[in-house]
Order: C-alpha cells, then structure tokens, then sequence
C-alpha cells in the first residue's frame, strides 16, 4: 500500500485537499511532485540515511516533501513552526541535517537566515517552501525542473520527530530506518484498518500539526490506504467543523484542547454543523478530563477513540468509546506490546498501584545524541522494557489509567500527589479557560499545590475568583489535592499538538 499505487489506478482521484481553500492535488500529481524533489535529494549527494529538515505549516507541499524523502530513503525532521532562531538552529545542529526547506510563512525564517552561516555554516542546501525567503532556491521551482520519473536506488525513508520539550530540550527520537521497498506495507495501515475501518473512501481530516509524529503518522497510513487527506492550515473551531461537513469528513485526530474548544462554541451555532459523515475521531497526546468527552460523546456519538502512545514507539494502548464507557479516564489495554508498572527501583509492582509505566516490545528506539537519556528511558533491571515518562495503574482488567508525568509529581509532607486530577477539575470551572498545577516550594512540606490559571475573562481575576476557584476544587478533591493559592496569566504556554508547557511556568517559582 502506498500513493504510486492509487496514482496508477486511480490517478485523479484527491489525495490532498486544503481546506479553506479547495487546493487539490491529485494522486498522479503527488506521484510526479514526489519523485522529481527525491531526484533533488539525491542530486545534492544526500544518501539513504541522512537526515534532511522540513519547518512548514500544514499545506499540500508539506506532504508532497514528505514522500519525495520517504522515496530517498532519508529521515524526514519536521521543525515545530513557533520555534525561535536558536531553537531551530539547535534542531539542525544536533540532527547534522544536510538539507532544509523553510516556508516563507515562518515568522522566524527571514532572521534564520540572515544568521545561517553563522549558526550553521555547513547546512548550505537550503530552499524556500512556497515563496522567496532571502534570496533563496525556491523549492517548487527548483523540483519543477528534476525528472518526474522514480530516482534508481529508491529506498524507504522514515521520519525523525523532535520531542515537544515539556520537560528540558527537545530530543531527537530516531527509530530504525525502515529500509526496503517504498511501496511495501506497514504495520500502521493494518492497525488503522482494524481500529478505525480506515478504507480506500475514508476522507481523514488533518486540523493538528503536521510536524508531530501523531499527525503524520496518520495523514501518511491514510495515503497509503488510497484514502483522501483533508488539511487545515491551523486549528479553528468553526473552520474544523466546517471542513468535517463541507468534505464529508470520516476519520480525524484531534487532542482534548480542540474538544475544548469547540464545545465552547455556543449552542445554536455549533449545533448547525453536520457531522453525521464522521465515523471515528481519535484523541491523544494530553489527558482529556472526563466530563469533556461525555459531552463530546453526547454531541458526536460514541465514536471517539483514544490511545496512548509516543514518538519513541515503544508501545500504544487503545480504547473505543464503548469501552471507555465502562472504564472512564482509562486509556485502554495494550495493542502490540506487553504492559508493566514498576517501582523506582525497576521492580514489577501489583495491579493496582501507580508507579512508572514501561512497554516491552516496542521498537528500539534511541534519543539523538544522548545515550544518557536513551538509557534513562529503560528500566534500569529489565533493559528491554521503555518508558515515556509517564505514571499511572493497571485494573484488574488490565486498563491503563495515567496519573500524571513523573517529573511533575508533587510531594507534599511525603504524600504524593498527581496535578492532572486537580487540573481536570480546575478545567470544568465555567470561567476557566486553561489551567496548569504544579508543585512550588513550602518550608514545612517540602512542596505545596500552585495553580496558575487562563480566565475566560481577565476581568474576573483577583482574589476573590482565587478563592472561589480552591473553594470549588474541595468540593470535589481532598483539600490535600487542591491549590494552596491561584495565580493568573493571560495565556498559558500550551503549543498546537496540545500539550501544557508546564516547565515554562514552574521554573519561575523555583529557585
């Protein structure tokens, strides 16, 4: 399975639609754009297995890109758009990118590259993604004028997703290059074929990021099923609804933000959208508070999936709506590898206790460039067992529930405590618009709960709304659980994939 499969049977058929704009390209077109830019590839000496960077929004050329590196048999690096100079400059440095091809949509690029050759003297094959940036190659152009026929040593390429950074800097994540054949199947596609009937007339609709492993993993197995891509070049509440109705939507992977979001939509409005195409919407990537996917269940029906998983890929537990029914808050059982929850000191520990989640099976993964942490990830007594980094417990019915990242537990007098179950509760507040918990220094207990909250409405911020908001919190968690005290920000440092950028905020109550 694979897109030159459907550019020969079906050749007209959309493989790429944008949304807000009705942009196609056909299967045929992503089959000529896909061998003319691996033919520049491997025209600028770039050799199956070295690393070439993408920092682009969501758009057809984000993908065409995508399968002219699959085809050349080299890592992909997709580059987080909000990223400043010296955060990309760091990203390319550390992966030894040879090759980059940056959009002019960037709000960064023009003073990237004002400072390349000095940041990055040797990264010298760099284009300009959709319009000029500085001068450079553009890269449409460029391609336009390479053979539209397959390069001759075709090898399959793999992607190479920087971690989000939640918790210092982002790490490369390099897993085995998959090799062989470029039109030979994966296990991905199966794995979608079984959990959300992915067929050959799903239309999959891409409003997250492309650049996170989540997003390109399933817009790419899409493509491979011969199935239609349907992008947004951002996250807009009224735009994703509108895009489900208006190209009669399937299949989409969303994160619980956007849930959020749109169910605050006000009624008469959201409730006009037609979503009855959707058959399946599959969430991840952050903790969704269960009173919001009873609501989105009650609005879209039971047909949002959940999993669990991560770059690394070392394992993945899933679960449909049905079954989460039962088990609320869990994240399902184990799909493809084997589930352990083990003590600090590595060992197995009894069903039921929280300790550090670790999967064995998975692939063997390694974080660029740092053997300290790769070796960190593995269970320091079973070396064949990885981690996310994430805590949680098994039920007697072998369900996963997360509790929370391991660096963010807060120890009170001894006590552990989990901030996801405060935030969840802080978040169903009619007046909070984000929330982040975390622990801060306290002479007697070592550690106290801090809450720092995004008000709906920055007007309602003061001491009074900090004390209505702890006083909610008891209501329904052990006061032990609840904020010693509220701060308030205009905005948290939440990034488009969904996750909380809790550190940012930490930091600056730590010495």
């Amino acid at each position: 399975m694979h897109p030159r499969i459907y550019a020969q049977s079906h050749p007209d058929k959309p493989a790429l639609i944008m949304a807000e704009t009705g942009e196609t390209v056909t299967y045929a077109d992503l089959e000529t754009l896909a061998n003319q830019g691996a033919q520049l590839i491997r025209s600028l000496g770039i050799q199956k297995g070295d690393i070439i960077a993408l920092w682009a929004r969501n758009s057809t050329e984000f993908m065409s890109v995508y399968w002219a590196a699959q085809r050349a048999g080299v890592y992909i690096c997709p580059l987080p758009v909000y990223l400043s100079v010296d955060d990309a400059a760091y990203i390319l440095k550390d992966c030894g990118a040879k090759m980059l091809i940056v959009s002019s949509e960037i709000r960064a690029a023009e003073d990237f590259m004002t400072q390349a050759n000095a940041l990055l003297p040797d990264l010298t094959n760099i284009f300009a993604l959709h319009q000029s940036v500085a001068n450079l190659d553009n890269w449409e152009t460029t391609i336009s004028e390479m053979a539209e026929t397959p390069i001759d040593d075709e090898e399959a390429g793999w992607h190479l997703i920087y971690s989000s950074g939640t918790t210092g800097r982002p790490k490369g994540v390099k897993l085995p290059l998959i090799g062989g054949p470029v039109i030979e199947d994966n296990q991905w596609v199966k794995r979608y074929e079984q959990l959300y009937n992915l067929t050959q007339d799903s239309v999959f609709l891409a409003c997250a990021p492309l650049y996170h492993a989540a997003p390109i993993l399933f817009a790419t197995n899409v493509m491979r099923r011969g199935a239609t891509v349907v992008i947004t070049k951002k996250f807009l509440p009224d735009g994703t609804l509108n895009a489900i109705e208006t190209y009669g939507v399937t299949l989409s992977q969303m994160v619980p933000t956007m849930f959020i979001r749109m169910l605050r939509i006000p009624d008469e409005t959201r409730l006009s959208y037609d979503v009855s195409s959707l058959k399946h919407v599959v969430h991840a990537a952050a903790p969704c508070p269960v009173e919001v996917k009873y609501k989105m269940m009650d609005w879209f029906g039971d047909i949002i999936d959940e999993y669990y998983a991560g770059s690394e890929s070392i394992g993945a537990t899933a679960i449909t709506a049905s079954e989460w029914r039962k088990k609320p808050g869990s994240v399902g059982k184990s799909r493809n590898s084997i589930l352990h929850i083990c003590g600090d000191d590595g060992e197995e520990l009894p069903i039921g206790e929280i300790g550090s989640i670790y999967f064995e099976g998975g692939y063997d993964f390694e974080y660029l460039n740092d053997p300290i942490k790769t070796k960190d990830a593995r269970n320091p007594l079973h070396p064949n067992w990885a981690t996310y980094g994430d805590i949680g417990y098994i039920d007697e019915d072998g369900y996963l529930f997360l509790t929370d990242r391991k660096k963010f537990i807060i120890i009170s007098g001894g006590v552990n405590i989990y901030p996801q179950e405060t935030e969840n509760v802080l978040s169903q507040h009619p007046k909070v618009a984000d929330v982040a918990v975390f622990g801060v220094p306290n002479d007697d207990m070592g550690e106290e709960v801090k809450a720092v909250v995004q008000p709906l409405n920055w007007d309602d911020r003061g001491s009074a709304f900090e004390e209505e908001l702890i006083e909610y919190c008891r209501s329904k968690l052990s006061t032990f659980k609840c904020p010693k005290s509220v701060d308030f920000e205009k905005s948290l440092p939440r990034q488009e994939n969904g996750k909380l950028y809790k550190r940012a905020l930490r930091d600056r109550y730590w010495p």
